[in-house]
């Protein structure tokens, strides 16, 4: 991988990309630390590549009660159980009682079906942006269709912690290009700590199970690329490429294997169609790209 160190195509790939999940399995972090973890990273060097703090709505009277002083306008994406009605009451609360503090801007749910997608449409109230997770192990193309025609975006499980929960590369590039095509923003969640692919542990503990893990890097170029029109069976390559050299971050441009991107697609990529992704980790992420150089 060659970089010129925080190159202009490398911040317009990775400005806010990694939303904060330290609550949620395998860091499965108590609230008052991963939100002393938060305000850390907010204040680090790696700001930049930081998004919201995600939290399940049922704990979000507890985040209100440990939530830092002097917090200033943080973004918070809230996760919806079985209770829709009684997620979104909790969250108006929380945006009431804490304005100018924290805000719940973004709410993640599940929807397994088209019936499902609509109930979230006519649910979710303005000012809200609503993620579907979705199931992928078939073709989601009509489920994205649904999604799109009723204004929502998109979230995909790029992992966990079981090998059972990581979809194929033929899943997520299928995924890619579906929502290329419906022009549906999306997130994903989950198994995307490295920036390459690879053989990673799946949990902290000493004697974790391993398994291969997509890389951020291969899965958000490939969304791009994706935007171009590019086909799932292209998108496979990228999406399942190991080797560092085989990425180019420039000044003007992004090239995987002498195809490039410029600056402008990643941003508008980034900007109106691969949001972001949830990490239980900050740290593992800023590490590795620091270790190949990208930061």
């Amino acid at each position: 991988m060659t970089a010129a160190p925080c190159a202009n195509s490398t911040r317009a790939l990775l400005a806010g990309l990694v939303d904060y999940a330290g609550l949620f399995p395998p860091a499965g972090l108590a609230m008052n630390s991963a939100l002393e973890n938060f305000a850390r990273h907010q204040h680090s060097d790696h700001a930049w590549l930081l998004g919201r703090f995600i939290c399940p709505a049922t704990r979000l009277t507890e985040l209100a009660a440990t939530l830092p002083s002097g917090t200033h306008q943080w973004k918070i994406s809230a996760l919806a159980g079985t209770d829709l009605p009684g997620d979104l009451t909790l969250m108006k609360s929380f945006n009431e009682r804490e304005a100018g503090s924290a805000e719940v801007d973004v709410v993640e749910l599940k929807t397994e079906n088209v019936s499902s997608v609509r109930t979230v449409a006519t649910s979710i109230p303005n000012g809200l942006t609503a993620y579907c997770e979705i199931p992928v192990a078939h073709d989601p193309g009509e489920l994205l269709a649904a999604i799109a025609g009723a204004g929502l975006r998109a979230k995909i499980r790029t992992g966990g912690i079981t090998p059972a929960t990581f979809p194929t590369s033929t899943q997520v590039a299928r995924f890619l290009t579906r929502c290329a095509e419906a022009t549906v923003p999306f997130k994903a969640t989950a198994g995307l700590h490295h920036p390459l692919r690879g053989e990673f542990r799946l949990t902290y503990e000493p004697d974790s199970a391993r398994a291969t893990m997509h890389g951020f890097l291969g899965v958000f170029l490939a969304a791009a690329f994706a935007r171009t029109g590019w086909s799932a069976e292209r998108l496979v390559p990228v999406i399942e490429e190991t080797q560092a050299d085989a990425f180019e971050f420039g000044e003007t441009a992004i090239s995987w294997r002498c195809n490039s991107l410029t600056v402008g697609q990643i941003e508008s990529t980034r900007r109106q169609f691969a949001i972001s992704f949830g990490s239980c980790s900050f740290e593992e992420p800023v590490e590795d790209l620091k270790a190949r150089g990208l930061l």
